[in-house]
Order: structure tokens, then sequence, then C-alpha cells
């Protein structure tokens, strides 16, 4: 299951070979501080994913207040008349109103179900057959959970689905239900609106001798990303269903290569166990792909809680340790379909042949390619410079207003400027 923030990311998840998206929109989701995406575009959404044979479900997973009740009717409503596959809820209320609908329940972590006597419980009052385990769980806790639903249900056992992030930012509190940025900035983590003041630098003063230290080095509220990656079989073998990835606060980017790589890795897990050498060959393709998506928006990789408690699994940077960043080049203005050129507009950072040039729209997702010519007014060049209208022969096809953006290692010079806001979660 790969997140969606928005349609460039909607797209980017489908291209992937994702299986389902989650998504959010304006209200009740917690990422309000992604673009997010209108009421009115859910049966767009659902039109995409149908096309690709991919399920949809809305994210409706923050608390409700009191005077929103009556909002959840129509949201809910609509969101079923769109063909939604499932919502994801934590608060009660949008459970009781999914019930009186006849629409899917998926369970969120946010509600923090650790056990199988939680499962039970929603199982057999309320029909609710899927749960996103809480972040806590141990690959022993999830095997034990298994176990004792088979014990407890029996053949009924197979009914209940077992869903759990893989990949992505954790939190420093309980399955994400921190007030350190309510109490601090009267933004609620529980309403989709957390600052993340957990991520930043602090300085520490002792007062009695005049001391002040500068905690960032480790950011000690601020944990490394999940990435199950380097033990993916345990977790395929205990008998989880879905694996999620989180991120509707990235890039489409991250959302592109993450997803994609771990479609590869289940693939090849399904196609090639107990072949001649899978053992090798399986750890040589994990250890590949964990390079491909350090080079995306990451604050250090962790195995999260899977393994037991992690020792110092706190991020070592201020923002981001991928291994690349993207800058902005400037724009598509036309697309030649028959000879498959792109006309770039360059606005700000140039690039030369042979640099890796990503492009991102609506429609076309996210294209990463290696440049292997540019052209001004017909004749060959070796770089494309800022004010430049060159053309770029493209691996696939791209769209009129897509953006341009130039891939570079971490450390060099160009200009950020244009480029899209940080990244959260």
């Amino acid at each position: 299951m790969a997140p969606a923030g928005d349609w460039v990311c909607l797209r980017a998840a489908l291209d992937a070979g994702c299986d389902s998206v989650y998504f959010g929109v304006e209200r009740f989701n917690m990422r309000a501080g992604a673009p997010n995406f209108k009421e009115s575009d859910v049966p767009e959404i659902m039109s995409a994913c149908r096309e690709k044979g991919v399920r949809g479900y809305l994210a409706l997973n923050t608390i409700v207040y009191e005077e929103e009740l009556g909002a959840l009717g129509g949201i809910i409503g609509r969101a079923k008349e769109a063909g939604v596959d499932a919502v994801i809820c934590s608060d009660l209320s949008v459970l009781r109103e999914l019930k009186k609908q006849g629409v899917h329940a998926i369970i969120s972590t946010q509600m923090s179900v650790s056990n199988s006597e939680s499962i039970l419980f929603f199982y057999e009052t309320l029909g609710v057959t899927r749960f996103v385990l809480a972040r806590e769980c141990t690959l022993e806790d999830i095997l034990k959970i298994r176990f004792d639903l088979s014990e407890k249900l029996a053949g009924k056992a197979d009914e209940i689905e077992l869903e759990v992030f893989i990949h992505g930012a954790m939190c420093v509190s309980l399955s994400g239900r921190c007030f350190l940025s309510h109490y601090q900035y009267g933004k609620s983590a529980n309403r989709g609106e957390c600052l993340q003041p957990c991520r930043r630098e602090y300085l520490i003063e002792n007062k009695e001798e005049d001391v002040s230290f500068s905690v960032g080095s480790n950011y000690i509220m601020s944990p490394k990303d999940l990435c199950v990656m380097p033990f993916i079989e345990k977790l395929i073998d205990a008998g989880i269903e879905r694996f999620k990835i989180e991120g509707r606060g990235r890039s489409p980017e991250y959302v592109s290569r993450v997803t994609g790589a771990y479609r590869r890795v289940v693939d090849y897990y399904f196609e090639n166990k107990g072949s001649d050498g899978f053992d090798d060959d399986f750890k040589l393709l994990k250890d590949e792909l964990v390079e491909k998506m350090n080079e995306v928006y990451n604050r250090g990789f962790s195995s999260g809680f899977f393994m037991g408690k992690p020792a110092d699994a706190w991020t070592e940077v201020d923002g981001s340790a991928a291994s690349k960043k993207k800058v902005y080049s400037g724009i598509v203005t036309n697309y030649y379909a028959k000879p498959g050129v792109a006309e770039i507009l360059i606005h700000d950072n140039g690039f030369t042949v042979g640099d890796e040039v990503m492009f991102q729209g609506k429609k076309t997702g996210v294209l990463r390619q290696a440049v292997a010519s540019i052209e001004v007014d017909h004749n060959q060049t070796e770089k494309a410079e800022k004010k430049m209208l060159v053309a770029v022969k493209t691996d696939a096809p791209v769209r009129k207003n897509d953006k341009v953006f130039v891939v570079r290692a971490q450390g060099t010079g160009d200009r950020e400027q244009g480029g899209e806001a940080r990244e959260k979660r």
C-alpha cells in the first residue's frame, strides 16, 4: 500500500506497481500539512486506481470533535458513491458511521491495536477484519497475535487481515499520539497538524554552572526512518497480509522509488524462493534496493521495533540523510510524441549530457532518466543553461507544464530555490 499526498504522488505510486493507495481529503486525515485532495477529486482518484487494477483507501483517521460529527455522514456517503474500497479510521464515531453506511473499515495504527483480544473485540462487535498494528509490535508479538487468533477463531481467523508499516517516518510517541506540537503551537498531531518540534535541534542549559549544550548531533526526539528491506522475508513469513509505506507528506520521487523497491523485492521473493543461490541473490538485491531508497528523503534507516527495542536509533541530521537531492531546473513547454522529445524552458539550474533529470506531473508521475542529448534550435550542445529553450529525448511520454529537476549528489552547490517545500514526516 503506497501513500498518495497529491496527484503526482498518486501517479507515481500507480506506475511503481502498488496494489493499493491511501489518500486524504481536506478534513479528518493525519496529514493536514500535505497537499491532500478535495472531496470532489475522489471519483477521479478511484477511476485512476481502477485503470491500474489498484484499490483506493480514504484516510479519515484523526480524532473528531463534537461539532464535526454532522459532517462525517456526508463525507463517508460521497466516498461510498465514488467506490472507495475502505476507510482508515481511529475515532469510534467514524467507525460507527462506516458500519451504518455499510463501508469497510480499516483500524488505523492510531488505535494502537497490539493484541488478539483488541482485534477480537472489533471483529465480533463491529465486524472489522483489517487492522494496522501498533508500531510498537515486535515480530515476535505479531507471530503470537496470529497464533492466538487461530486458537480463538479457528477457521474464521483467515478473515482477519494484519497490516504493518514497513517504511517511512517513525514518531517518538506512542503510535504517533504526541502532544508536543499541540502544547507548543496549538497544532495537534492527532489532527494531522503536527509541526514536528521533535525533529529540531535544542539547546540545553545548566543554569547553576552557566553551561549549555546543543543537542543536535543526535536528535534525541527524532527517530530514524523505518526500513524493513533487510529482513522483509521475516515479515512475509509471519503471515502479514498488507505492507504499508508511510509518506503522504513526502515527495513524488520518494513514493516512486520506495514503492518500486518493495514491489520488486516482494515479487522476487515469491518468484524465486527455493531456487539455487536464492539466499545470496536475494541479499544482493535487498542491499541494492536499500542504496536506491537512500537516494530519496530519509533520516537514516532503522528496524523500528520489529526486532525489539532499537539502541541509538535517533537521526543524526536536521532534515534528510538522502545521498541525492533534486534541484529545480525548469518546465516542459511542449512534448513531441513521434520523436519522443520534450521541449524544456530552463528557469534555474542547468544540466549537461549524462546528468540525471526528473520529470514530475499529474499524468506523468515521476520519470527519472539520464540525459542522452541536448539540442538548441536543432543543433547539438553539451549543456542546458538558464533561460535556454532546449530539446531532450525522453524515455517515456511527458506532458506540457511538467516540472523538471536535476538529480545531484548531496553537498553540491546548486541553487534550490524554485523547488518544492521541505518534506515532512
